[in-house]
């Protein structure tokens, strides 16, 4: 039986996915990532145990992506993690609904620590 926590991070800076996806693999999570918020809409046979979520992609808001996901049945229940160089990173993520934020740049352990409060 697997047990390996899946995490999926939605970010369109392509080096924040290769670092954050290299440590959480080497956390022993099961990363899928994506640079496009309209894919996390469309994950519905394999929903994630976590979401990183930029505000800000090309084309989406992030901030949309994540009260679309908490007003669905199947996916309302995911914790969904906020990150952006915003500072209204705060505000906009209570106000989407979000279970927690991070501004960026961010601190690996910190990041970290987020994911495994969630998924413990």
């Amino acid at each position: 039986m697997n047990t390996q926590k899946k995490v999926m991070i939605a970010d369109d800076d392509p080096g924040i996915l290769d670092a954050v996806e290299a440590m959480l693999e080497f956390g022993g999570y099961e990363v899928s990532s994506t640079s496009n918020g309209a894919t996390v809409l469309e994950m519905h046979d394999h929903l994630p145990d976590l979401l990183l979520l930029d505000i800000w992609m090309s084309g989406t808001d992030g901030r949309d992506v994540c009260k679309v996901l908490k007003k669905q049945e199947d996916t309302k229940n995911i914790p969904i993690i906020m990150i952006s160089a915003s500072t209204e990173l705060e505000r906009s993520a209570k106000e989407a609904g979000a279970d927690d934020f991070l501004e960026k740049p961010f601190d690996m352990e910190v990041l970290l620590g987020k994911i495994a409060h969630f998924l413990k």
